[in-house]
């Protein structure tokens, strides 16, 4: 069994499977009567031809050492998840390597802090660590197979 190393969230590091969804040190704007930041278009919603959905999931939580076996990806929309709580969580992804998930990454997502990724990228399921969690999530509905998934050999995710 291979083991990996969780790294710190980055918006640099993260960049080749999507955004870091986390305001900006300076908002672009003030709205509502200057009560309100605008932190604006910190991603794009890939839809594929097909709409923009809002759905809340719900995940049972891993605790650490993790073991990930399984790895899906969206071919067709990008898939962006926002914790609901005030924990961190693990977002585990890997590039497309011949349609196959290459040498898989591990980041620590700070609280209050989501992700989006990119259609295409290769992603293990929400993992909330130690406590369950709810996500706000926007994905694509629509025609055409927008879900592919692989079992994978374990590959073990430490601290």
């Amino acid at each position: 069994m291979s083991t990996i190393r969780i790294e710190p969230l980055t918006a640099a590091a993260f960049a080749p499977f999507g955004e870091v969804l986390t305001p900006r040190a300076t908002p672009d704007r003030m709205i509502n009567a200057g009560r309100c930041e605008r932190h604006h278009a910190l991603a794009t919603v890939e839809r594929g031809g097909g709409e923009a959905i809002i759905s809340l999931f719900r995940s049972q939580a891993v605790s650490l050492p993790y073991d990930c076996t399984l790895l899906e990806r969206h071919p067709l929309g990008s898939q962006a998840f926002m914790p609901l709580g005030d924990r961190p969580w693990l977002s585990v992804v890997a590039p497309d390597d011949d349609g196959r998930p290459g040498a898989l990454r591990a980041f620590l997502v700070p609280a209050h802090t989501g992700v989006n990724l990119h259609a295409g990228t290769w992603h293990g399921v929400l993992t909330p660590l130690d406590q369950p969690a709810d996500f706000l999530v926007v994905d694509r509905e629509g025609t055409g197979t927008n879900l592919e998934e692989v079992t994978i050999p374990a590959v073990r995710i430490t601290a």
